[in-house]
């Protein structure tokens, strides 16, 4: 077997419920063992998974996407192999990833980028993704900086939100967005996802409609392919409005692009509904499910190119009509999460009831202990694939966040 794959293939995203065939996915590794009660708000989570726990519960989330065909990359092995092309690309990487920490001296930087790149590449994207503790680096500089006391623990911080693959870019089309980051603790997460899709050899030419470089922050939570014409994207407590214009003139004057309209779904800027995603999701070519406390809250825009102007056009009908109309369907479905109880309805959009993955049209994964919404998407016609989420939802993601689709069918 080669080490990477040996031919390029076409990313080919363009819509969310058609069979899903190649997935990229981070199975959570040490970076959580790094995580420590004193800086737990600083890297964006609300307590301590249990990393054992959280690992057979991922691992329980693959194997349910591969027993249904679904070809399933890591991140960590991409990043492995594009570091292996050659020591060059390898040592500037390194360089640049950092920069994005909070190392300043150039001495220390140095020593360090000699420290990684003698790594095995794939423990080298272990170390990146856990984070490197002062213990692990045996470096004593001689600069005033280096010698001042410090009780911070890492030399850089680990990425323990690594594993919900959603966020750092998102394939929409044939193409990617490159995600610019809501929270400092995140932006080297969208660094190792553009080290890859620039230089592996699977994403070889792909179009890129945003980058890092980017001026307005932007998530892969909020961004969703409804159909080949149409790319919703959430106006969220993580992804700016002027971010979402960026990519609409970008994506909307490709002709290559398919896509012919961008939907700014506004929903309330807060971290429960941090992304588009945690409030809502398509799970069926009819079918949505939907966070109802806040139902009435979305907004919609519809952006498009009229006779080669740009236009904006606020719709006022509500999230279901607008859908309707955008994606020609007679009448559109919400399964409300947790019901119509409002207890029941907070409870379970907080543990991701709307945050799915469609397998194949109707045929959903979700997690397990969302009972009063899984009950009510059953009644509904959907097919269930439950999984266990102890550890894994105290991250605030669900198995949407937790993917990020390659390729899907046509439904």
């Amino acid at each position: 077997m080669p080490f990477y794959a040996a031919e390029v293939f076409m990313v080919c995203n363009r819509n969310e419920v058609g069979k899903l065939k190649k997935l990229l996915i981070h199975r959570p590794g040490r970076e959580l063992e790094n995580l420590v009660p004193t800086y737990l708000e600083r890297q964006l989570f609300d307590d301590i998974p249990w990393l054992e726990e959280a690992q057979r519960e991922h691992d329980a989330y693959t194997n349910v996407a591969r027993e249904h065909g679904v070809e399933v990359f890591e991140i960590r092995d991409l990043i492995a192999q594009t570091a292996a092309l050659s020591e060059e690309l390898k040592r500037a990487f390194l360089r640049d990833f950092l920069r994005e920490t909070r190392i300043t001296e150039e001495n220390t930087v140095a020593a360090l980028v000699d420290f990684l790149s003698g790594k095995d590449v794939f423990e080298m994207a272990d170390i990146l993704i856990a984070g490197l503790r002062k213990s692990e680096f045996d470096y004593k500089g001689q600069s005033l900086e280096d010698r001042m006391p410090d009780s911070y623990p890492f030399v850089f911080d680990p990425l323990p939100n690594m594993y919900f693959t959603r966020d750092p870019f998102s394939f929409v089309g044939n193409g990617v967005i490159i995600s610019r980051m809501y929270s400092e603790a995140r932006n080297r997460e969208s660094l190792l996802g553009e080290f890859v899709l620039r230089n592996h050899p699977m994403f070889r030419g792909i179009p890129v409609y945003y980058d890092r470089t980017d001026g307005y922050s932007i998530e892969g939570g909020d961004v969703m392919v409804l159909a080949p014409d149409t790319l919703a994207i959430g106006v969220s407590q993580r992804t700016q409005a002027g971010a979402v214009e960026k990519v609409a003139g970008r994506i909307l004057s490709d002709a290559e692009s398919g896509f012919r309209k961008v939907l700014a779904v506004n929903i309330p800027k807060t971290r429960s509904y941090m992304h588009l995603d945690t409030v809502l999701t398509m799970v069926d070519k009819d079918k949505f499910a939907v966070h109802p406390n806040i139902e009435k809250e979305i907004g919609v825009f519809a952006l498009s190119v009229k006779d080669g102007k740009f236009i904006i056009e606020e719709e006022t009908e509500g999230i279901g009509k607008s859908l309707e109309k955008h994606l020609g369907i007679e009448e559109v479905t919400f399964v409300r999460c947790g019901g119509n109880n409002y207890i029941d309805s907070e409870r379970e959009q907080w543990n991701d009831g709307a945050n799915t993955l469609v397998l194949s049209p109707g045929n959903v994964i979700v997690y397990a202990r969302n009972v009063v919404t899984n009950a009510l998407m059953r009644k509904s016609g959907l097919s269930l694939n439950e999984i266990p989420c102890s550890e894994l939802s105290r991250g605030r993601g669900g198995p949407h966040c937790m993917s990020m689709a390659i390729e899907r069918d046509l439904p």
